[in-house]
């Protein structure tokens, strides 16, 4: 084997001919005058440059001319006509301290051609790759020596998320990146194909996209079949949990995804089924409950009574405990309550943990009774926040007690009819029927007393009595709330209900048969959690309702009535009836409580836009957002038009009329307009 002796010469015994190669020291480099490139080099090109140099040294020479001093004559320094980004590289490379300073560098003696000239023409002359070909070289790097994205990235200069965002545009169909390549598609429009890297997928969606290429719709499209990891049942499931199961989840390197896509909702379904069968089993195993039933969606239809728990006296030890945590909570707070900066880190964790002894001690306060634990059941649902819902006290019908027999109605037989202890006659003692007695007469023995009186005359004598009460009951409009409250609560709170002797008929319309979905919405929760409340505070037999009723302060009777009231309001309108006073009422009523429907609905594609005309979608949008905004969209397909509407609106709180509030009158006339709608608010 022939040693071989690098021949070429350096820069201090370089000829001065053009064309000659040379290997100039670092320092001994300088940028050129006559370079054509005023704009810097940004950080990033500079940061790529040396990043290559350090993989793969210098791929291309520098092109130089030497310097010289007033008289012409050379200083030993070079000015670099072509390669100033390589020699910042280098520069850098030596700030580093991966090479020295006196580096020398492999350049070309060029003193013949125009500086100016051939700087302009090294920048000019020259057609950068297509982002295509990048995308797939960077992907065959990757499958062909299994570089990593850290690896890739070190050699290139570029951020690990770049080349992962490179691989995965790579990854596109071939199909696809050609009609990328031809101009079909642009890049923010191959960039939505890349969510997924399912060839097939992707073709089938470009192949079924109409003229509105929007990459919000590919992705959409793509994305249609999967879960986004925003949805309550991904968030019960877990990311971690989901691809333990072998899920897989899809993530936009591009955008925002929060979390990506579950790709495999079924396998997801089946997770969170197994979810709350875990949860429901905790729950019987602790509390005693007969039977348990999970579900991802609320059983509306179930058809069963339920009881809710009764407040109870707590224990001695439990009250003892529960006044302590009290009194040590409060001191604790008016101790720090004046400091000016974050709480020691061992009073705010004695805080919390008094605050939590007390909110367990509390919930001691109400219990159901072992009877209705051993025949009743729960069920466990997946919550609108992606928690478990745990709904107790549910009773089937071959579970239900017998009705006890109410001592104060006992009968007895009298001369074959029977009669109540006040004397009423309820029905033959033989045959059960109904008879009415026939008045007496003078020659009836006088000392009979087990005679019972007779159906008129305690008809009459009642009648009376009621006219009193109705006379009384006007003059004492305080009392005259409780009776009605009293009648509201027996009704909505207790089976039967009839504990009252107000003829007052509370009836409730079930929305759930207008409306799909509505009793799962966060307005519908926060109105069945306040009716538990309620429901946990009522005595347990509806014979002690009345005392309940009357125990409560002006307040609490107020807000006990509200809601009972709250839930006979009707103002669902359907074609088979004409009630236009209560549609008006109606009207004048959502004035009053100021309601703001946009607390509680938003128009999407599902509950309102999908639903109607693209008239009505374009005046929604031209109302929402104005005539631009319509104009844009106006020569979509129904289903899209109404998919970017949902878009546009997102944000505005429009509504469609029927879900307006006007504003009343007399609010604008009230000097205390303001503060009422506060309050109502």
């Amino acid at each position: 084997m022939t040693n071989t002796v690098d021949t070429t010469p350096t820069a201090s015994e370089a000829p001065a001919t053009n064309g000659a190669v040379l290997f100039v020291p670092l320092n001994k480099l300088k940028k050129s005058p006559r370079n054509a490139r005023k704009t810097p080099h940004s950080e990033a090109h500079i940061e790529a440059l040396a990043a290559s140099i350090a993989a793969k040294g210098m791929l291309q020479n520098l092109v130089v001319e030497p310097e010289t001093n007033a008289e012409g004559e050379p200083t030993s320094f070079y000015f670099v006509t072509i390669g100033e980004g390589r020699r910042l590289a280098q520069m850098l490379r030596v700030k580093r301290k991966q090479i020295k300073k006196t580096e020398p560098i492999r350049c070309v003696l060029d003193t013949e051609n125009d500086a100016a000239e051939i700087s302009l023409d090294e920048n000019v002359t020259r057609e950068a790759m297509h982002p295509a070909d990048q995308y797939e070289r960077f992907r065959e790097l990757a499958e062909n020596r299994g570089w990593g994205a850290e690896e890739i990235a070190a050699r290139f200069g570029v951020s690990a998320h770049v080349v992962r965002q490179r691989l995965r545009l790579g990854a596109v169909s071939p199909k696809l990146m050609q009609v990328y390549r031809d101009g079909g598609l642009s890049l923010e429009q191959l960039m939505a194909f890349a969510i997924t890297e399912d060839h097939d997928r992707q073709e089938q969606v470009f192949d079924n996209l109409s003229y509105n290429r929007e990459p919000w719709i590919i992705r959409r499209d793509l994305t249609k079949a999967n879960v986004e990891a925003s949805d309550r049942r991904a968030i019960f499931v877990g990311a971690d949990a989901y691809a333990e199961a072998g899920g897989i989840i899809i993530r936009d390197l591009f955008t925002e995804d929060r979390g990506g896509y579950f790709e495999d909702a079924a396998l997801l379904d089946l997770l969170v089924i197994a979810g709350l069968e875990e949860v429901a089993a905790e729950v019987q195993a602790a509390e005693g409950w007969k039977w348990t039933s999970v579900h991802i969606d609320y059983p509306h239809a179930h058809g069963l009574r339920r009881s809710y728990p009764h407040p109870v006296e707590l224990s001695g030890e439990d009250a003892a405990a529960y006044d302590a945590a009290q009194e040590e909570l409060e001191t604790l707070s008016a101790e720090w309550q004046d400091a000016d900066l974050d709480l020691p880190d061992e009073v705010d964790q004695r805080l919390a943990e008094l605050e939590a002894e007390i909110e367990r001690i509390d919930a001691k306060r109400h219990a159901y009774d072992a009877d209705e634990i051993a025949r009743g059941g729960v069920f466990v649902i997946l919550n609108h926040d992606g928690t478990a819902r745990i709904e107790r006290g549910f009773i089937r019908a071959e579970d239900e007690a017998p009705e006890p027999k109410d001592a104060d109605s006992a009968t007895y037989a009298v001369d074959g009819v029977t009669v109540t202890e006040d004397g009423e006659i309820v029905g033959d003692a033989g045959s059960g029927e109904d008879q009415e007695a026939e008045p007496q007469t003078e020659n009836e023995d006088a000392g009979d007393a087990g005679k019972p009186l007779s159906d008129l005359l305690i008809r009459d004598l009642t009648a009376h009595r009621t006219l009193g009460l109705r006379l009384a009951l006007c003059e004492q409009p305080d009392m005259a709330l409780v009776a009605v409250v009293h009648a509201l609560a027996a009704q909505t709170f207790y089976r039967g209900g009839e504990a009252s002797c107000l003829e007052i008929r509370l009836t409730s319309a079930y929305l759930a048969s207008h409306a799909d979905g509505i009793e799962d919405t966060p307005a519908a929760k926060a109105l069945a959690d306040r009716h538990a409340g309620w429901a946990s505070d009522m005595p347990r037999d509806v014979a002690d309702l009345w005392a309940f009723v009357v125990g409560l302060d002006h307040a609490s009777l107020i807000a006990l009535l509200a809601h009972c009231a709250s839930l006979t309001v009707n103002a669902v309108r359907v074609p088979w009836e004409q009630k236009p006073n209560a549609r008006v009422t109606a009207e004048k009523l959502a004035g009053a409580v100021a309601l703001d429907m946009t607390a509680h609905w938003t128009p999407t594609e599902k509950t309102y836009l999908g639903r109607i005309t693209k008239a009505h979608i374009l005046a929604a949008v031209r109302d929402g957002v104005g005539d631009d905004a319509a104009e844009r969209i106006a020569g979509l397909k129904k289903t899209e038009m109404a998919q970017a509407a949902e878009q546009l609106l997102t944000g505005t709180a429009w509504l469609p009329s029927v879900l307006r509030t006007a504003r009343p009158a007399w609010l604008d006339a009230a000097p205390e307009a303001d503060a009422y709608l506060q309050a109502a608010e």
